[in-house]
């Protein structure tokens, strides 16, 4: 596998959810449009749908982003999901949909690299491999991104040719046990799991020892929300995913 730190991996800027802004709702094929435009990378949150239909949304509920009750896990499938309109910063109604992992794909359409990361709530047993499913036959630079070890372990036995990004930070505020918050501040099932081909921390949190046990792999932050936290952290980092500026050196 080619060196990642001559890849861009590490020299193109991320946009989160997309370059999303008051008009455009994140992860919404207009913030993806956007960030084509700009010539940013894109990062993009999946979950699976009832019928295990990989979408691209954030949130595990639905009220945030589009004003209405539910979660995405219980989405029966696609045509349920269309019934559902995303919300922009404003609260206003764009009345885009909500895009199906392969409408994404099919529109960025290799315009521009993807990191996509894969939402964890062990809804679907066969998710991973359902995911791969899609983007196996994808002609574009992606990678995959996850908190789970055991999902880029699931990728690193399966399909070892596709870039794993393991996931970090302290978890605060989360809701979950200390052992599960221990595992994924520490990545302590880096080398036995996932062995990940970089790692993407959360921005004030770096550095610190835990990241530092792996100088080796290219260090991504996110999400940075400011040209000012980019230059506080741009020393400790190896490329910044963003979101609510335009990133300058």
């Amino acid at each position: 596998m080619a060196d990642l730190f001559d890849t861009w991996v590490v020299n193109k800027y991320i946009a989160h959810r997309g370059f999303h802004d008051d008009t455009r709702p994140e992860n919404s094929l207009s913030s993806f449009e956007n960030a084509i435009d700009h010539d940013y990378g894109i990062e993009l949150d999946i979950y699976p749908l009832e019928d295990g239909t990989p979408v691209v949304f954030h949130d595990h509920t639905m009220v945030r982003l589009t004003g209405k009750d539910g979660y995405i896990r219980k989405i029966k499938d696609v045509k349920e999901l269309k019934t559902y309109t995303l919300l922009n910063a404003k609260n206003e109604d764009t009345g885009e949909t909500i895009p199906t992992l392969q409408e994404a794909l099919d529109f960025i359409a290799s315009r521009t690299p993807i990191l996509v990361e894969i939402k964890d709530y062990n809804v679907n047993s066969n998710f991973e491999k359902t995911v791969y499913e899609i983007l196996k036959n994808y002609k574009g630079e992606f990678a995959i991104l996850s908190f789970n070890p055991y999902t880029l372990k699931w990728f690193r036995l399966n399909a070892p040719e596709v870039l794993r990004g393991q996931l970090g930070c302290s978890m605060k505020g989360e809701k979950m046990g200390f052992f599960r918050r221990w595992i994924l501040k520490r990545m302590a099932l880096n080398k036995t799991h996932s062995q990940p081909n970089f790692i993407a921390y959360k921005w004030n949190e770096v550095p610190n020892r835990f990241v530092n046990k792996f100088k080796q792999l290219p260090l991504l932050v996110w999400a940075v929300p400011s040209q000012s936290a980019y230059m506080k952290v741009a020393k400790h980092c190896d490329n910044i995913i963003f979101e609510g500026f335009e990133p300058r050196i």
